[in-house]
């Protein structure tokens, strides 16, 4: 798992801006060459969708959405019972919503996406 972690971190770092949008066609939210590699590798479009879905909802309390995955400590876990947790907030600390996960299969511990222009990208392809 370690080695898979490493790799995913690793070929992220490529990414900068994007050249290619893909759409998730039921909700036509746009997503970018980075998130197509991390959807890959990770095997994760369930994240895509899932925070596209969520972000786009909260479009009429700002343009700009920043979402964070986290994965809790296991003494996070063991006093909340979720394994991670997706924040959703406007990147200058007013927070949105919070979706708490009671499983998750994502490798990575954090990552930090932008929602902007109904486009989902990684940090670095803004």
């Amino acid at each position: 798992m370690k080695a898979q972690v490493n790799e995913i971190k690793e070929g992220l770092q490529h990414f900068h801006g994007s050249e290619m949008f893909y759409q998730i066609p039921l909700i036509h939210t746009r997503f970018t060459n980075g998130l197509k590699y991390l959807a890959n590798v990770a095997e994760c479009f369930w994240l895509i969708t899932d925070v596209s879905v969520i972000a786009k909802s909260l479009l009429n309390r700002s343009h700009f959405i920043t979402i964070d995955f986290k994965r809790l400590s296991e003494e996070e876990q063991d006093y909340t019972g979720y394994e991670a947790e997706i924040i959703y907030s406007d990147g200058n600390g007013n927070i949105f919503e919070i979706h708490r996960y009671n499983f998750t299969d994502f490798p990575l511990d954090e990552l930090r996406l932008y929602f902007v222009d109904n486009t989902l990208m990684l940090t670095s392809e803004y």
